[in-house]
C-alpha cells in the first residue's frame, strides 16, 4: 500500500476526535465540515496547542454559530473571548475576515487561492481549510506535518531551508480522493505517534516507508538550524489600585503589538537599551515591586518594572481609562503579560472567581 492510502486507513480507525472535527465516521453517513467551523479552528490553532484551543472553540461557537453572528459581534466582546490564545493580531483578522464573508452572504471561498484573500489567512491556514471543508487537492504543512515528511524522507537540510522540499513531497502524497482527511490523518500521526520526542515508530502505519525509521534515528529530525538569542526590551507597568478593589485600565492602540487589547498604563518598550519613557497615570504614591515581571515574546524577551499606588474610592479615571471593578477583571481583554504584572501587584486579581 502507498503512504497516503495507509495513512487514510490507520486514520479511518485511529483519528481524534475533535469538537471542529467532521470524523471518517460522520462522513460516511453523509455529513460535511462547516467551512466556520474548520476556518474558526485553523486561525485559533495557529500558534496554539490542541488543548488549549478546545474550550475556546466551544464557547465561540456556542455565543457565535455562524460566520454571521460574528460578524455581528462587538469586536470589544470577541476580543475579550479571544484573551488567554495570546497573538492577539489574529483576533482582529478573524473579525475583519468575518465581516467580509457576512459581506458575501456568510458563503467562504471554496478555493485555497479564494481564501488567502481574507485578512489572516496565509499559505497553510488556506490550504488547510481548502482541503478540509472543500475537498481541494491542496498540499497541507504544518509543524506535525513538517516532522512526519522530514523523517519519512530523511531530510537532513535545517528548517527553515528545508521548507520547499517538504512542500514538495507533500504535494506529491496528497490524494485526489480524501485530501482533507489524508492532511488531518498527517497531522494526527505527528500529534499522537511521530512526536518529537521518543515517537512510537512501532506503532507508525507507515514505517516501512520511513527512512529515519530505517537510519534507527528518528528524533535527528527535522534538522533544525540554531536559534538566535532573543534581545531583551525594558519597561514600566503602572498598577492602580482603587479602595474597592477596582483597577485601571486603557486600551492599546489598534495597531502593532497586542492591538486593541486592554492594558494597565505603562511605557513603551523600547527595543534600545534602557527603560521605556512613561509616567504614571495619577499622582500618588507609587511603589515599585522587588522583582521584574519577565514575559517572553516571539521575537523578543520583555521585562516590566511593575509599580502600585492604592487611590481613594471616588477617584476619577484619567482620559481613555477606566476602573474595572474586581468582578469584571478576569474577564476584561488583558493578554498575559498584562495578567502577570498585574497579579504582581495583586494577587489573585485576575483569576476567575467560582
Amino acid at each position: 500500500m502507498s503512504v497516503p492510502a495507509r495513512l487514510l486507513d490507520w486514520y479511518d480507525r485511529h483519528a481524534r476526535r475533535l469538537p471542529w472535527r467532521v470524523g471518517p465516521a460522520d462522513r460516511a453517513v453523509g455529513e460535511r465540515p462547516d467551512p466556520y467551523r474548520v476556518w474558526l479552528s485553523e486561525v485559533m490553532l495557529q500558534q496554539t496547542t490542541v488543548a488549549a484551543v478546545k474550550s475556546y472553540f466551544e464557547a465561540f461557537v456556542a455565543r457565535w454559530p455562524t460566520v454571521n453572528d460574528l460578524a455581528a459581534a462587538p469586536e470589544a466582546e470577541v476580543m475579550k473571548a479571544w484573551a488567554g490564545l495570546g497573538y492577539y493580531s489574529r483576533a482582529r483578522n478573524m473579525k475583519a475576515a468575518a465581516d467580509l464573508v457576512a459581506a458575501r452572504g456568510g458563503r467562504f471561498p471554496g478555493t485555497s487561492a479564494g481564501l488567502r484573500e481574507l485578512p489572516g489567512i496565509g499559505g497553510y491556514t488556506a490550504a488547510a481549510i481548502a482541503a478540509i471543508a472543500f475537498d481541494e487537492t491542496a498540499a497541507v504543512v504544518d509543524g506535525n506535518v513538517e516532522r512526519v515528511l522530514a523523517r519519512l524522507f530523511a531530510i537532513a537540510t535545517p528548517l527553515p531551508a528545508a521548507k520547499e522540499a517538504i512542500r514538495a513531497h507533500q504535494a506529491r502524497l496528497t490524494p485526489w480522493q480524501r485530501p482533507g482527511d489524508y492532511a488531518q490523518a498527517m497531522m494526527d500521526l505527528g500529534a499522537t505517534i511521530c512526536t518529537p520526542k521518543r515517537p512510537a515508530c512501532a506503532l507508525c502505519p507507515v514505517n516501512a516507508h520511513c527512512r529515519a525509521f530505517a537510519e534507527g534515528n528518528p528524533e535527528r529530525y527535522p534538522v533544525k538550524a540554531a536559534k538566535a538569542e532573543r534581545p531583551t526590551r525594558r519597561g514600566l507597568a503602572f498598577v492602580a489600585v482603587r479602595a474597592d478593589g477596582a483597577i485601571l485600565l486603557r486600551r492599546r492602540p489598534p495597531e502593532g503589538l497586542l492591538g486593541g487589547m486592554t492594558e494597565i498604563p505603562g511605557s513603551d518598550w523600547p527595543d534600545k537599551a534602557g527603560t521605556g519613557e512613561g509616567a504614571p497615570p495619577l499622582a500618588g504614591g507609587w511603589a515599585e515591586i522587588a522583582a521584574p515581571v519577565i514575559h517572553v515574546f516571539t521575537h523578543f524577551r520583555l521585562e516590566l518594572m511593575v509599580h502600585r499606588a492604592d487611590f481613594a474610592a471616588d477617584i476619577a479615571a484619567p482620559a481613555d481609562h477606566w476602573w474595572s471593578p474586581s468582578s469584571d477583571l478576569p474577564g476584561e481583554a488583558l493578554p498575559s503579560v498584562m495578567k502577570k504584572a498585574i497579579e504582581a501587584a495583586v494577587p489573585g486579581a485576575t483569576k476567575k472567581r467560582r
